[in-house]
């Protein structure tokens, strides 16, 4: 899909973003939305900057302001129990086939069940594409929206997360999946 572009040869929607940071029980919760209501990036921080630097240069809006995102009503129905709510939230992503189908399939991954990189790269077409499954986890911008913290590890361990093991393992209890190992 080639998403329209403004005059300014930027894809729609990319021109001005809002942001918010909610306080959430894993610690501040900040998204940044396009002007069409999609997550561009989101995380556990407070930093605007280290939001931003998930996003490629190229990607990163022109300008953001600070206000109410639309996800902020998912992200509170996550935090109370309701946690398929955010994928329902719009994500706006941008990468090679590979990597769109990557997080297309972990928006598959239901809450309360994990898969490991193994199974991601299976599921993306590409068995013997583990590292490459491991990197469409480490390139996620729109984090919880798109729940690369259901992956783990062949052994079952938490193996790494950009928001911290600590933040992972939350969600992971959150979501009521048992891990054998949470370090």
């Amino acid at each position: 899909m080639t998403p329209t572009t403004t005059t300014t040869g930027r894809p729609a929607g990319t021109d001005t973003a809002t942001l918010q940071t909610l306080d959430t029980p894993d610690g501040p919760f900040s998204v940044l939305e396009d002007g069409e209501g999609r997550v561009l990036a989101s995380g556990w921080t407070d930093d605007p900057a280290r939001l931003l630097g998930r996003l490629a240069v190229r990607h990163r809006p022109e300008r953001v302001t600070e206000g109410r995102v639309a996800a902020a009503d998912a992200v509170d129905a996550y935090y109370a129990g309701e946690v398929e709510h955010a994928m329902q939230v719009p994500v706006r992503q941008h990468g090679t086939e590979l990597f769109t189908e990557g997080w297309r399939q972990l928006r598959a991954v239901p809450a309360g069940t994990v898969l490991t990189y193994t199974e991601l790269a299976a599921a993306m077409a590409r068995p013997d594409a583990v590292r490459a499954a491991a990197s469409v986890c480490a390139r996620n911008a729109p984090a919880l929206f798109v729940p690369c913290h259901r992956v783990l590890r062949s052994d079952g361990t938490l193996g790494g997360f950009a928001w911290g093991l600590d933040v992972k393992r939350s969600l992971l209890e959150r979501e009521s999946v048992g891990v054998t190992a949470l370090v």
